[in-house]
């Protein structure tokens, strides 16, 4: 493996024009291919296995010429104090209201809350809503219906109304960090700058990033009409794009750097890279894209697409670092150098740096180190065994948003839970009787515990399917509701007996529930399969048991951990008001799937670039304490570059007003922070302080078995020429039993 990359990193410098031209036009054709390219139709949100989808498939199939998940929106109407929303001249502006809505095209009803809508005027008489729904998913109502929308509304509040609304209709797509996000990305290029010391060593591996996310992202919008990619599918793609991107080309960077300043000319300084920085990239690389692969496990199209997708980006990010990355340190040989070496200075004998420093005080302390590090990442851990997964709705958004307020309006005029009506569809066709069974199955659920109303059966057009609403009396996110849907499905069965009707739950809030538990059934599966993979590629980078078991339990710590801070802000409210943090409730459903694959992906980097140094060290001939200082020495700065990077990128996240986007921001960045400097820089010198050689133990059969990939770049020895401070020493077999 060193050897042939050896071989393409002095091509790729030789050959440099020709790498950049074909990489243009790589770009070039996917652009084109993007441009071209038909829209696709965007249906990985659907979620096999699940009731609440199977009962919008029902309502498709029995209310044909309307969308059962088309886009909706509720006008909330509320009187000026001490007035009432009925007096003849606000109910006209009501009615008027509600009038223009129905007259757009793409709307299926307009309900007032006059008229057949029962229940729709609160007790005290002040708030009244409208329901509107739409014959179009929320993604295809076009701009002049979302303005006749909002035209309606403005003419009512001019009138003395205060009119709010939400909805999927009015719901926008959430936004990233804004101005704090770009300033993640300044703060990302000053750290590589401080780094490297050269801004041409900062600016290289950002350009090569960038540049590998557009080909990954035009692709993907390529290629969206063939294999039903939507919008979102790209959305991990672009993330961890970017995160890899930019460390892969810092690793392989870096190590040109350390290599030149042995002594070796440029041509063979780029191929020393490659070979030796690029075989960590490409195993760290297949470790990412096996994590990626595994989210077909979770058995959502969603999810197994924006898996795959990733895994593509990640792929080009590690053929960009292994050819376009000294292509172009072929065209400026000597400008990522350090300012002293470009001018000629001799580079300086190396010495110890923080990095060493820090090595030697662990190894001189592991047990404590190891104990304070464990310790304090598991009692960071603990709130995640109270992790609720859901889908946090209107109620954690910003007060100065509309859907916030209509949402807080309908909760005071009506009660918690009418934010988070039921959606029960009965299906009557095998009953004898299907009026008398759908009136029995509305008694039914009208008498559970928990129910404050059920509404008048809405029927399709052959009278064998119809549509009940039920309100709970608790709100959307909570236990209770939660408990509630399990309880109305649990009485399937004896009104099905007893009727020869049956019926499935569903609506938004049953739909999130549904989503939630199928998460979180899936999140260990997933752990278990992307662990169990990891590991023995691992095995087969370090030829060792014991290194890559300590790797996946370090991961694992890192990843309970971030999710206990999670549960402690966002859930909790700990620290909620600093943060900006409007309103606590569930953890967004795919937010740990999410987070285990980006973090799993930076975490590997971190491994198999740090501890890739001191095996290399300790086959040549260093002591098993002395490879890890030699390690640290070579990699910890770039390392925490690394890792600051993507702290900075991730924190702009944070400043969002999008509460999904902020609990996002905050785990990526927390995540990295506990990996990269807790667990990579602490218990990964410690425990290998402990273990000494026995961490590079492998039984004699295994060593038979598994193949010899050189990540560490032992053959590179009888390539390139000595140099001076190069340094030497014997090659050692693995420790063997």
């Amino acid at each position: 493996m060193a050897t042939f990359l050896y071989r393409l990193g002095r091509a790729a410098f030789r050959r440099r024009l020709y790498v950049v031209l074909l990489w243009l036009a790589v770009l070039a054709a996917v652009a084109f291919g993007a441009a071209t390219s038909s829209e696709a139709s965007d249906d990985g949100s659907s979620m096999p296995g699940i009731e609440a989808g199977q009962a919008y498939d029902l309502m498709n199939e029995r209310f044909p010429g309307t969308e059962a998940d088309g886009a909706t929106a509720r006008v909330v109407f509320r009187a000026p104090d001490g007035q009432q929303v009925t007096a003849a001249p606000h109910r006209t502006v009501v009615e008027q209201a509600v009038a223009d809505i129905a007259d757009d095209p793409q709307v299926a009803r307009a309900v007032g809350p006059f008229g057949d809508q029962a229940g729709a005027v609160s007790q005290d008489g002040r708030t009244a809503y409208a329901t509107v729904t739409y014959q179009v998913k929320a993604e295809d109502l076009t701009d002049t219906s979302k303005a006749d929308l909002e035209n309606a509304i403005d003419q009512a509040r001019h009138a003395g109304l205060t009119v709010e609304a939400g909805g999927s209709a009015i719901a926008e797509n959430p936004g990233a960090g804004g101005a704090a996000e770009a300033i993640g990305v300044l703060i990302a290029a000053a750290v590589l700058v401080i780094t490297f010391g050269s801004l041409a060593a900062a600016g290289l591996p950002l350009l090569t990033a960038v540049l590998g996310v557009g080909i990954s992202m035009a692709a993907i919008i390529a290629l969206g009409s063939t294999f039903g990619l939507s919008g979102t599918t790209g959305t991990l793609a672009s993330m961890l794009g970017l995160a890899v991107g930019i460390d892969y080309a810092v690793f392989v960077v870096a190590r040109y750097r350390e290599e030149r300043a042995k002594g070796h000319a440029a041509q063979e300084a780029a191929g020393l890279a490659v070979g030796t920085a690029g075989s960590a990239v490409v195993f760290a690389g297949l470790t990412v894209v096996i994590a990626l692969a595994g989210l077909s496990v979770v058995g959502v199209p969603m999810l197994t697409k924006m898996g795959l997708a990733a895994a593509g980006a990640v792929v080009v990010a590690v053929l960009i670092a292994l050819t376009l990355v000294p292509a172009l340190l072929g065209f400026w040989p000597r400008a990522v150098l350090a300012r002293s070496e470009r001018k000629g200075a001799k580079p300086a004998r190396r010495k110890d740096n923080a990095g060493t420093r820090w090595a030697r005080f662990v190894l001189r302390r592991p047990l404590p180190v190891l104990l304070v590090a464990v310790a304090g990442l598991g009692a960071l851990a603990v709130p995640a065994m109270d992790l609720q997964l859901g889908m946090p709705g209107d109620e954690a958004k910003s007060t100065a948003t509309t859907e916030r307020r209509a949402y807080d309006a309908l909760a005071d005029g009506f009660g918690p839970g009418f934010n988070g009506p039921l959606t029960v569809v009965v299906d009557a066709r095998p009953a004898a009787d299907p009026q008398a069974a759908v009136s029995s199955i509305s008694g039914t659920i009208a008498r559970t515990e928990g129910v404050v109303t059920v509404s008048a059966p809405r029927f399709n057009t052959a009278g064998d399917t119809a549509v009940l609403t039920v309100t709970p009396s608790t709100a959307p996110t909570s236990e209770r509701t939660k408990d509630l849907v399990h309880a109305i499905r649990g009485e399937r069965g004896a009104t099905e007996a007893a009727t020869g009707a049956t019926y499935k739950v569903t609506g938004t809030t049953a739909m999130n529930i549904d989503i939630a538990q199928k998460m979180q059934n899936a999140l260990v599966p997933y752990l278990v399969v992307v662990v169990g993979l990891a590991f023995l590629l691992l095995l087969l980078v370090f030829r060792s048991v014991l290194v890559p078991l300590k790797a996946a339990l370090g991961f694992l710590l890192s990843v309970l951990a971030s999710l206990g801070a999670v549960v402690a802000v966002f859930q909790w409210g700990w620290f909620a008001e600093f943060l900006g943090v409007q309103q606590t409730g569930p953890v967004m459903s795919m937010m740990p799937i999410f987070l285990v694959g980006i973090v799993f992906g930076l975490a590997m980097d971190y491994e198999v670039f740090l501890v890739s140094r001191m095996r290399e060290a300790y086959v040549r001939g260093e002591a098993p304490r002395q490879a890890v200082v030699t390690g640290f020495r070579s990699s910890a700065r770039v390392v925490a570059a690394a890792a600051l990077i993507m702290m900075a990128v991730f924190s702009g996240f944070v400043s969002a007003e999008e509460s999904m986007v902020k609990m996002i921001g905050f785990a990526l960045a927390i995540a990295v922070l506990f990996d990269a400097f807790v667990v990579r820089m602490a218990i990964v010198p410690a425990v290998l302080a402990l273990l000494g050689a026995r961490a590079w133990w492998l039984p004699r059969w295994l060593d038979r078995v598994v193949p010899r990939v050189d990540v560490e770049g032992e053959a590179l020895n009888h390539h390139a020429p000595s140099a001076a401070g190069s340094g030497s020493g014997d090659e050692r077999d693995p420790v063997h039993v």
